[in-house]
Order: C-alpha cells, then structure tokens, then sequence
C-alpha cells in the first residue's frame, strides 16, 4: 500500500473519520492497529520483524533505566555510609551494565538490518573473491526479502535506544506507546527519522477536530502528489532512456542531462514523498520534524547536507560522528598523531576519521552496493578538500569584495547544484565503472549541440513534457522563495476563499491531469523506498 495507490486514499480517508469519531483517548491506539495493518499489507511476514525490534527494545530500554533507578535509591539510602571510592565503583559498576545491555541490542537489531539488507552483498562479493582466487564453488544467496523501511525504523528505535541511555528521554514503560512510535505508518516508507522526545509531544496527545488543521495537512499531502505524480514520475522517463537504454549512445551531453534530470526527479520524488508523510500526521494534529531546508538554494555541499534529509544527517552526527571524535581510543591517537605528525595534523583526525565512519556509514545506508559505497566516500572527500581550503576561500576574500553579493551568491548556489548532481552519477548508473567511463565522456564527447537540435525530444519526452517539467520546476523553485519568510499555507489561508479555493482547486486538476501515469514505470514507487 504506498503513498500514491488508490488504496491508500481509501485506507487514509477511512482513518481520518476513525480517528475523530473514536474517544480521543483511543486516537494513538487506533493509529497503532492502523500502522501494523498498513504494513501486514506490504508484506504478511514484515509485522514480525518491526515487533522483534520493538520488544527487544523495550526490554532493554526498560532494563537500563531499571538499573539507574535502583542505583539512585541505593545511594539514596547508603548515603552516610559509602566511601567516595565506593559510590564511584558502583556508579562505574552500573554503566558498565548499562552500556553492555544497549551495545547487545544495537548488535542484535543492526545485525538484523545488516542480514537481512547486505547479506546477499556480502555473499556475492565473497563469491566473487573465491573466484579470483581461482576457487570453483560458491555460497547460495539467502532468499531473504527485504521488509520495507527496515532502515528507518532500525534507525529510529535505536536512536531512542540511546537516548534513553544516555538519560535523554525517560524508557516508556507502556510498551504499545513504544510501538507506535516505531510503526507509525506515515515515516515507514522514507522517514523522517524521528527522534522520540519530539515525536512523542503529538503522538500520543488527545487531538480534537479542527478544520483547519486538517485542510493544512490535506493541502500540504496535495503538493507532494504535484511533486511526485506531475514532475518526479514526469522526468523518470528520459533518465531510464539515456542510463538505461544504450549506454554509449547516450554519452557526452546525454550523461549532463541525465544528471540534471536525476537531480530534479530525485527532489521532487522525496520531499514530494515527505510533504506526503508530514501532511498526514498534521492532518491528525501530529508533529513529525522537517526534513529538508531548500537545499538547492545552498552555497556548498557540507551546507547542502545541513539542508538535505536533516533527520538523517543529525541522527549520524550524534550517534556516530560525536562518538567516534571524542572516544578514548581516537583521543590517544590523535594525541599519537600530534606527537608525530605534528600539530595542524594531529587535531584533524578526529574530524577526518569520524567523517570517513559517517559518510562510509551514509553511503551503505542507502544500498547494498558499491556504487552507493563509493558515493557516500566521494561526499567524504570534496568536504574533506573543501575544509581543507579554507584558508584559500578566506584569502580569496580578503582581497575580492565578493562576498554577500547575489551573482556569486548564484555562482555557489549553482556549483553546489552541479557538484552534487555529479555526485549523484553513481546513482544514476548504479554501476561503479559504467558510471566513471559516461562521467569521463563528458570531456571527451562533444556533442552539446543536442541541447537545441530537437534530440532530447527523442528521450521519450514530448514538448508539452518539458513545457510541464519547466512550469513544475518553476512553481517548486517560486514557493521555496515565498518559504523564506513563512508558510505558503499559512499565506494562502489568509487570502479571501475564492482566492484559496482557485488555487488549491486548480493544483488538485494539475495533479488529477497533468500526473504522469504512464507505462513503462511504476507511478506508486518512491526512490527512497529502497533505502
């Protein structure tokens, strides 16, 4: 049942009149039956996995804080007759218990993550070596279908998981609460990764029925459809013709147009997805976090991925980057490093090691594949570069007054924009060496004149196609500027109705006549149901 299929504007409709008819203290309780029953029907067997997951991390959730729970009335009652040494040993004691529980859950429902996503990866590039080796047999592939936003709500619980060892959020001790939090079925398919001491504020709240909230949940789940039905599955046409099709047909120009067509299609496919989700919950008074900031309005890539799939990006910085950077075995050797190496080189590797674990980490959270590998470690090292002229940047400016003004401004906004969609070229071919060798034409194939001799009309796409494409893109681009002083909703509301009824009434017809509904692909699939 996904986002854009008939039967989830069935099951959604149904859920919206159940959740304001039923007493308000059933609301999350009917969510939760809700949520497990949107994903029995992706797949019989997947509830299975998300319960393991739940309760093994409601158990250890709750183990964990039961041990900090006794040791405060421990020390609370032994107070005058414990030593300092002794307090501090049992204290020690404890967080050693503590840590050992989380770190055996983390490895148990991680390795349930990585079983089930890369095993069959691991299995082949085995396979692979052994026959380089000049071995004969060969391991079989697990016959292991991969449940459906097993990524995201892995993530999510085991972020909560640390939270509550850290003393973040308190263990929720009603464990159909924790379910929830889990399975709410609007994150399942590609997030937000939500954390749980913000998520939990509207979740589990009593919500009673308001017009407006509802229409603003509606409208925001409409312009997701825009985004997704009119541009996303659009484009996807003649990105399949050109990296899909005859690969050393469409070389030189083709691979450019292929990278922005990506570019625009993978926008438009995941935050149309995500208006989706957060509409959803806010038609149910439910807050679910941002997870973009127009990140195609950045000035350089470390500023694109404080913008881009925000959730995600926070979620490695505090529970890989941080750790990593300031754990005793990297202190030691950064200290190691700066006896040796020298100062200027010791300092940064904290910052470079840690980056190499999150970006190495980024890139096998999307796939099982090495083209994913090598992208997330291409990230790693135009950051790495871009930290590393710094001093360069700085000089530049101290003797150019350029800075602050709109034309380079526009001249970073549009180099992040095109160093990304490069970037994005691994996804594009999918294949590590293919999608070197179409990179390399670029520079060795010249043949631009295609971008005004009539030949992009033969990618599968009409002139009424691109005319669509370029009103699309126009309109996301307008409301991302209209974004920077509040929401588009929130000024449309203001407007007398006639006004807001032409305009919402007129995106709906966009949407029911201009979506792409074709064949040839699949309308209902997002890109980042696969991560």
């Amino acid at each position: 049942m996904l986002l854009t299929s008939y039967e989830f504007l069935g099951f959604l409709a149904v859920l919206l009149v159940l959740y304001y008819l039923v007493p308000r203290g059933f609301q999350w309780k009917l969510l939760l039956a809700a949520s497990y029953l949107f994903y029995f029907v992706a797949g019989p067997l997947f509830p299975l996995y998300i319960l393991v997951t739940t309760a093994t991390t409601y158990l250890v959730s709750c183990r964990i804080e039961g041990i900090g729970r006794r040791q405060s009335v421990y020390l609370k009652e032994n107070k005058g007759s414990l030593s300092k040494e002794e307090k501090k040993a049992y204290k020690q004691k404890n967080k050693t218990a503590q840590w050992r529980w989380m770190l055996a859950c983390l490895l148990f429902n991680l390795g349930i993550l990585a079983v089930v996503k890369y095993g069959n990866f691991a299995i082949s590039n085995i396979n692979g070596l052994v026959q380089a080796l000049g071995g004969r047999g060969e391991f079989g592939l697990l016959g292991i279908i991969v449940p459906m936003g097993i990524s995201f709500y892995t993530f999510q619980s085991m972020g909560y998981l640390i939270d509550v060892y850290r003393g973040v959020v308190p263990a929720e001790r009603n464990f159909f609460r924790l379910a929830l939090f889990v399975s709410f079925f609007p994150q399942l398919i590609q997030g937000p990764i939500s954390r749980f001491g913000d998520l939990s504020q509207t979740l589990f709240s009593e919500h009673p029925f308001e017009g407006k909230t509802l229409c603003l949940g509606l409208q925001r789940v409409l312009w997701g459809y825009f985004k997704k039905l009119v541009v996303a599955d659009r484009v996807v046409t003649g990105i399949t013709t050109i990296t899909r099709g005859g690969i050393s047909e469409y070389e030189g120009a083709y691979v450019f147009v292929g990278m922005m067509f990506y570019a625009l299609q993978l926008y438009a496919d995941f935050t149309g997805g995500i208006d989706i989700t957060i509409g959803v919950a806010q038609a149910m008074g439910i807050r679910v976090a941002e997870n973009f900031n127009r990140p195609f309005f950045s000035k350089s890539i470390k500023e694109y991925w404080n913008r881009w799939h925000m959730t995600m990006g926070s979620w490695f910085t505090d529970y890989i980057f941080y750790p990593i950077s300031v754990c005793k075995p990297m202190l030691k050797f950064s200290k190691f490093a700066r006896a040796h190496f020298g100062e200027a080189v010791g300092k940064r590797m904290p910052v470079y090691l840690s980056s190499f674990a999150v970006w190495s980490a980024t890139g096998i959270w999307h796939g099982a594949s090495w083209n994913f590998i090598v992208w997330g470690l291409a990230n790693w090292v135009v950051i790495m570069i871009s930290q590393e002229l710094e001093p360069l940047y700085a000089r530049f400016h101290g003797r150019f007054s350029v800075q602050g003004k709109w034309g380079f401004k526009l001249f970073q906004v549009l180099r992040t924009i095109l160093l990304m969609s490069s970037l994005r070229i691994f996804d594009c071919y999918r294949d590590v060496g293919t999608a070197f060798r179409m990179f390399g034409t670029l520079f060795t194939r010249w043949n631009w004149q295609i971008l005004w001799d009539g030949s992009l009309l033969e990618l599968g796409l009409s002139g009424l196609d691109y005319g669509i494409l370029a009103a699309g893109l126009l309109m996301m681009v307008l409301v991302s500027l209209v974004q920077r002083t509040g929401s588009v909703r929130e000024k449309i509301a203001a407007r007398p109705y006639p006004v807001r009824f032409l305009l919402w009434y007129g995106l709906f017809l966009l949407v029911l006549l201009m979506g792409a509904y074709g064949v040839g692909y699949d309308a209902s699939q997002f890109i980042y149901n696969q991560f």
